[in-house]
C-alpha cells in the first residue's frame, strides 16, 4: 500500500510536468502569434503606406520642380505685351514665340508620368497657351475662376496643389504656381493637370487583402479613391475617417469593426503637403494563415497530451523501483528519521536540509569575499593608512602619477558607460603590468577621466632618477591613446617617505596636470614648487578695450587679432598660471556679454544652444582650445549682429557649393568655414532655402543624379554609388528606396521598359 501512492503522485507529477506546461505554452504561443502577427502585418503595412506616399510626393515634388524651373527661365517674356488673342496673331514671330511656350509646356508634360495637359495664362490676356488645345481664346477653353480659390491659402512663392474636375469629366490634381517677381518680370500662372489615376496608381496597394485607399487634403476633402464618384466629397463622412483626422499623431495604424468584418486602417500624413494617406485592409483574409497554424498547433499539442499520459504512466512504474531503494538506503545510513513518511515526503525532508546547509556555507563565504586591494588603495588616497599598505608596498617611496583623459566629455559623449567601463579595466589592467620589477604600482579610477596610480620604489630605484618611472609612463600614454582612442595627460607628484603624505602628493600630481593649458595635451608633467604664488595676475585690460570697441563696430578680423595678441602675452610669461589664465578669458566672456545687454542685443537669442558657456570653458584643457572657444563666441556674435545683411548672399553660396561637390565627402564644419557662417547658422539658411535639411538636401542632388546615370548610362550600380558620392552600395541603396520608393535596380527595368 505504501508503494502505490509514491507511484500515483510520481505519475500525477509527470503528467501535470508534461501536460499543464504543454497546454499553458500553446495557449500562450497561440495568442502571441495572433498578436505578433497582428503587430507585424500592420507595421508592414504603415510601411507600404509610408513607401507608397513618399512616391507619390516625390512624383509630385518632380513635378513642381519642373514648373519651378521653367518659370524661372525668360520664356514667358516673349508674350508678355501681348494681351489679346488677336495682337498675339497679328505677326508670326509672336505666334513662334508663343509656340516655344507650347512646346516647353509639352515637354513638361512628359517628365512625370500621369500628367493630363499643362497651360499658361498670362495676367489680363484674354488668351491661354495649353497642351490640349494648344493658343486658343479664354472663352473656348475651360473656366478659370477655380484658380483664386486654390491660392487663396497659399503661402510663400511656392505653388499649390489643387483637386478639381474637368469639364471633360476628368478627375485631376492641379498645380497652379503663380511667376515670382524675383524670376521675371511677366506676371502670370502655370497650371499643370495632374490624372488623379496616376496619385491612384501610386498609393494603391498590392498587398493581399487590401479594402481599398483614401488620400484626403487637411480639411478631409478626398482627392483620390477607388470609387471615383466620391472624390471632392467630404471624407469626414467615410467609417472612422473623422476619427484619423483628428488624431494627433502624424501617422499610425487601428484596427476597428465594421460590418461584421475587422478591418485594419493605417494612414500617413504628408508634412510637405499637408495630405492624409489612408489604407484599409481585411485582418479576417490577412491572418488566415496565422489562424490555420493556431489550429494546427492546437491538435498537435492535444495528440503530445495524450502521448505524454500513457509515457507518463510507464515511466512512473520504472521510476518507482530505484526510488524505494534509494529511500531504504538513506534510512539505514543516516538518522533522519520520519519513518512514518512516503518515500517523496522522505527525499523532500532530506533535500531540504541539504540545501538549507548549503545557502549557509555560501552566505559564510559571501560575507568573507571583499576587494581587499582596491579598499586599502582608496584609504591610502584618502590618508588612511592600513596594515595592508606595508604588504602591499614594501618600498620606502612613494610617488603618485595622476592620469587625465584629454577632452573628456567629447569621449564620454562618443562612448556609452558600458564601454567606458570596460576601457577602465582595461587601461588599469594593462598599466599595472607595464611596471618593471622593483616598482609596486597600484591604481584606481577617480572619476571625470583620471586615474591615479600609487607607486612604490627602492633606494637603488630612487639613485637612478627614476628612469623606469619615466619610460613606464611613456609606454602608459601610448597605451592609453590604443586603448582609448584619444590621448592622456599625466602628472607626477614629488617624492615622500610616508605613506600618511600621499594625499598632498595626489594634489600635487594634479596641479602637474594643469600645465597642458599652455604647454598642450598628451604630455607627462613633472610637479615643481610654485616660486612665484604671490605673483599678481596679468590681465590685459587694454586688448579688452578694443575688443569692446570692435564689437561695437562688428570688426571680426580685428577681434581675432585682439585674441591671439592676448595668447601671445600669455606664452610669453612664464609665470602665468592656469587659474590667472581662467581669469582672463572669463572676465573677456564677462565684459562682452554686458556690454551687448547694455546695447539691447538679446544675449539668449545668440548663445541658445551653448549651454554654459563658463562650464565650458572651465572644461577646456588647452590654450589652443580656450582661444578657438573664444573664437567661436564672438564670431557667433558678430554674425548676429550681421545677419540681416548676409542671409541672401550666404545662401546662395551655400547652394552653389552643394551643387558643385555633393559626388565628394563634405564636412559640413569645414564648409561652413569656407564660406565664413557658423554651422549652426548655415543649417538653418538651408531649411528655409529648401525646406529640408543639409543631408536630405544633399542626399536629393546625389539620387536625382543617379537617376539620370541609371537611365542614360551603363555604368553599374556600384559605379554610379561611388560616382554620387556614395562608397558602398548598401548606404546608395538605403537613401534611393527613401527617397524614390525603390531600390536602384528597380528603377533602372521601369524606366527602360517605358522607354
Amino acid at each position: 500500500m505504501k508503494r502505490f501512492p509514491m507511484m500515483l503522485q510520481l505519475m500525477l507529477i509527470l503528467i501535470c510536468v508534461m501536460a499543464i506546461p504543454t497546454a499553458i505554452l500553446t495557449w500562450y504561443s497561440g495568442t502571441q502569434i495572433v498578436g505578433y502577427s497582428e503587430g507585424a502585418i500592420a507595421d508592414t503595412s504603415l510601411e507600404g503606406l509610408i513607401a507608397n506616399r513618399e512616391l507619390n510626393e516625390n512624383a509630385l515634388s518632380n513635378l513642381a520642380q519642373d514648373a519651378v524651373q521653367l518659370a524661372g527661365t525668360n520664356i514667358f517674356d516673349r508674350i508678355r505685351s501681348f494681351k489679346t488673342y488677336s495682337a498675339l496673331n497679328s505677326d508670326y514671330s509672336d505666334v513662334y514665340s508663343a509656340l516655344r511656350i507650347l512646346n516647353e509646356l509639352a515637354s513638361l508634360n512628359h517628365r512625370v508620368d500621369g500628367v493630363y495637359s499643362t497651360y499658361f495664362l498670362l495676367d489680363e490676356a484674354d488668351y491661354v497657351v495649353s497642351t490640349d488645345r494648344g493658343i486658343t481664346t479664354l472663352d473656348r477653353y475651360e473656366p478659370v475662376d477655380w484658380m483664386e480659390k486654390a491660392l487663396a491659402g497659399r503661402r510663400g512663392i511656392g505653388g499649390v496643389w489643387y483637386p478639381r474636375k474637368l469639364q471633360s469629366g476628368m478627375q485631376v490634381v492641379s498645380y497652379v504656381l503663380p511667376l515670382n517677381r524675383l524670376s521675371t518680370t511677366t506676371r502670370g500662372t502655370i497650371v499643370v493637370n495632374l490624372k488623379e489615376s496616376q496619385i491612384a496608381s501610386y498609393l494603391k496597394s498590392s498587398e493581399p487583402g487590401s479594402e481599398g485607399y483614401m488620400l484626403l487634403r487637411s480639411d478631409g476633402t478626398i482627392i483620390s479613391h477607388p470609387d471615383k464618384s466620391l472624390l471632392l466629397t467630404d471624407g469626414n463622412k467615410q467609417p472612422f475617417i473623422r476619427q484619423i483626422l483628428s488624431n494627433s499623431k502624424r501617422e499610425g495604424y487601428a484596427y476597428h469593426l465594421l460590418n461584421g468584418q475587422r478591418l485594419l486602417y493605417t494612414w500617413s500624413r504628408s508634412v510637405q503637403l499637408g495630405w492624409w494617406n489612408v489604407n484599409i485592409y481585411s485582418m479576417d483574409q490577412l491572418m488566415t494563415k496565422t489562424y490555420n497554424l493556431q489550429k494546427g498547433i492546437i491538435f498537435i499539442t492535444g495528440m503530445i497530451i495524450i502521448a505524454g499520459t500513457i509515457i507518463a504512466v510507464l515511466l512512473a512504474t520504472w521510476l518507482s523501483q530505484p526510488l524505494r531503494k534509494l529511500v531504504r538506503t538513506m534510512r539505514e545510513r543516516s538518522n533522519h528519521g520520519g519513518t512514518n513518511k512516503n518515500e517523496l515526503a522522505f527525499l523532500e525532508s532530506a533535500f531540504r536540509r541539504m540545501q538549507e546547509e548549503e545557502e549557509s556555507l555560501h552566505t559564510l563565504l559571501q560575507e568573507r569575499e571583499q576587494d581587499t586591494r582596491s579598499l586599502s588603495i582608496h584609504q591610502l588616497l584618502r590618508g588612511e593608512v592600513k596594515k595592508q599598505i606595508a604588504e602591499m608596498f614594501p618600498g620606502p617611496y612613494y610617488t603618485v602619477a595622476v592620469i587625465s583623459i584629454d577632452r573628456y566629455r567629447r569621449y564620454a559623449s562618443k562612448n556609452n558607460p558600458e564601454t567606458r567601463s570596460f576601457h577602465r579595466y582595461l587601461l588599469l589592467t594593462k598599466c599595472e603590468s607595464l611596471f618593471p620589477d622593483g616598482l609596486h604600482a597600484r591604481g584606481i579610477y577617480q572619476g571625470e577621466g583620471c586615474f591615479a596610480f600609487v607607486i612604490n620604489y627602492g633606494q637603488e630605484e630612487a639613485e637612478n632618477g627614476l628612469q623606469g618611472i619615466k619610460a613606464t609612463l611613456v609606454q602608459i600614454r601610448d597605451t592609453a591613446l590604443d586603448l582609448l582612442g584619444h590621448s592622456v595627460t599625466t602628472g607626477v607628484s614629488g617624492r615622500t617617505e610616508f605613506s600618511e603624505s600621499i594625499p598632498e602628493r595626489v594634489a600635487e600630481a594634479t596641479d602637474a596636470i594643469k600645465q597642458r593649458m599652455i604647454k598642450g595635451s598628451g604630455c607627462i608633467f613633472y610637479w615643481k614648487p610654485d616660486e612665484d604664488r604671490g605673483k599678481k595676475y596679468m590681465y590685459p585690460a587694454n586688448s579688452e578695450r578694443r575688443i569692446v570697441n570692435f564689437l561695437e563696430r562688428a570688426d571680426l578680423g580685428s577681434i581675432l587679432k585682439e585674441l591671439e595678441s592676448i595668447r601671445a602675452d600669455i606664452y610669453s610669461d612664464s609665470n602665468v598660471s592656469y587659474d590667472n589664465i581662467l581669469f582672463i578669458y572669463n572676465q573677456l566672456i564677462g565684459v562682452t556679454i554686458r556690454h551687448l545687454r547694455e546695447n539691447n542685443v538679446s544675449t539668449s537669442r545668440i548663445f541658445s544652444g551653448r549651454g554654459n558657456i563658463y562650464s565650458a570653458i572651465a572644461s577646456t584643457d588647452t590654450l589652443d582650445e580656450l582661444e578657438n572657444h573664444l573664437r567661436d563666441f564672438f564670431t557667433e556674435i558678430v554674425q548676429h549682429l550681421e545677419r540681416s545683411t548676409g542671409e541672401a548672399n550666404h545662401g546662395e553660396r551655400i547652394i552653389r557649393y552643394l551643387e558643385e561637390h555633393f559626388r565628394k565627402e563634405i564636412v559640413f564644419e569645414e564648409m561652413a568655414k569656407e564660406i565664413g557662417i557658423s554651422y549652426s547658422y548655415m543649417r538653418k539658411i538651408v531649411y528655409e532655402l529648401t525646406g529640408k535639411s543639409l543631408i536630405d538636401y544633399m542626399n536629393q542632388l546625389r539620387i536625382e543624379k543617379a537617376k539620370q546615370l541609371l537611365i542614360e548610362s551603363k555604368m553599374t550600380i556600384t559605379q554610379i554609388a561611388s560616382e554620387v558620392g556614395y562608397y558602398n552600395v548598401q548606404s546608395f541603396n538605403r537613401f534611393f528606396r527613401k527617397y524614390e520608393g525603390m531600390p536602384p535596380s528597380s528603377y533602372k527595368t521601369s524606366r527602360s521598359k517605358t522607354s
